[in-house]
């Protein structure tokens, strides 16, 4: 079987994606800060692992991650970067610290991540998929979250960036651009704003987890092996 680390497991799309990819066959080794969920999917507990890790400790993700849990041995085929912390405010209040906070789970760890997953595909030969959540917000302007998009517009470039110079060793990179989603990242928002926002869609409703885990799914399968360097929006038709 394949195996895949995901990150953002712990709640909401992870969990989606998690189990979604358990259901289709796949060995998950599932990254968060806390894991609360039974580990089994239709007594699938040998498929799926977690990995205790804060993301935002960005120094020690080789050793931590790829030196004493993934292993060198153990092949990886796919990763989806799905952890993502929100930093919403509107610009003239800007917080560097907690700016930087955000860059450190939202940019950098994936960025670091992508470079031990790129090694590992490499060692083993692995023709791999690799797939970074990132937002409709970063094609979309809203109030209040300028900084967010920022980040999450980082990863498409980084994306597009790693399709192409990887490419010709079989490893993909796409981003799938997620919609507004009913998760714990947006109940900060009141249901006269989740409106406003959905009102905005071509479908006037929320994102739903399972349309991006398909996707994902999708990215990960041979079905999609001419797919790279793209950005796939699932968004409910944003406009």
């Amino acid at each position: 079987m394949k195996n895949i680390l995901v990150t953002g497991i712990s709640k909401g799309l992870g969990l989606e994606i998690k189990e979604t990819l358990l259901k289709a066959g796949y060995n998950v080794f599932g990254v968060s800060r806390s894991f609360e969920e039974p580990y089994s999917v239709d007594g699938q507990d040998n498929s799926f692992e977690h990995i205790q890790y804060d993301l935002s400790n960005v120094d020690e993700i080789k050793d931590e991650l790829f030196t004493k849990k993934l292993l060198h041995q153990i092949p990886i085929h796919g990763y989806i970067n799905n952890a993502a912390f929100a930093y919403d405010d509107i610009i003239t209040n800007l917080n560097y610290q907690r700016l930087e906070e955000m860059y450190r789970v939202n940019v950098f760890s994936p960025m670091m991540i992508s470079k031990f997953v790129l090694r590992n595909m490499l060692l083993h030969n692995v023709k791999g998929s690799i797939i970074h959540i990132s937002s409709i917000s970063v094609h979309t302007g809203y109030k209040g979250l300028a900084m967010y998009a920022s980040s999450k517009g980082a990863l498409e470039a980084f994306s597009k960036n790693t399709a192409r110079e990887w490419g010709q060793r079989g490893i993909r990179s796409n981003c799938i651009v997620a919609g507004f989603m009913e998760t714990s990242m947006s109940n900060t928002l009141d249901r006269e704003q989740k409106d406003r926002i959905y009102k905005r869609t071509s479908l006037k409703k929320p994102t739903s987890l399972k349309s991006v885990a398909k996707m994902a799914e999708f990215l990960l399968s041979s079905d999609s092996e001419s797919i790279t360097g793209q950005n796939l929006f699932v968004d409910s038709g944003t406009i």
